[in-house]
């Protein structure tokens, strides 16, 4: 098993219709030979020193695969180009953590 954590960084007040975009395709995803756990998170503002953020313009993705190549095949889904098509506009960046367990 393998866990991804996506850190979407998103063009200011656009964080609505981006998660309108990703509950669609959130459906699919699950769906996914493969897929464990697939989720879209939001920054809880605490009193935590060591929190970064909260951040208004990130969405948090956490996922679980049961192997890298199911990630490989997520990434080429019809589904997921066509979500990447819609969210073009809102997104300014995007990074992957893939780790696994130690």
């Amino acid at each position: 098993m393998i866990h991804v954590i996506a850190t979407i960084t998103l063009n200011p007040g656009v964080r609505k219709p981006f998660l309108d975009v990703f509950r669609w395709v959130t459906p699919l995803v699950r769906a996914e030979a493969g897929c464990i756990e697939y989720q879209a998170t939001v920054d809880v503002p605490t009193t935590m020193k060591v929190q970064d953020g909260p951040h208004d313009n990130v969405v948090t993705v956490v996922e679980k695969w049961e192997s890298v190549e199911a990630l490989y095949a997520h990434t080429d889904a019809p589904h997921m180009v066509e979500y990447r098509e819609k969210v073009k506009d809102y997104v300014s960046g995007v990074k992957l953590v893939v780790s696994e367990n130690a």
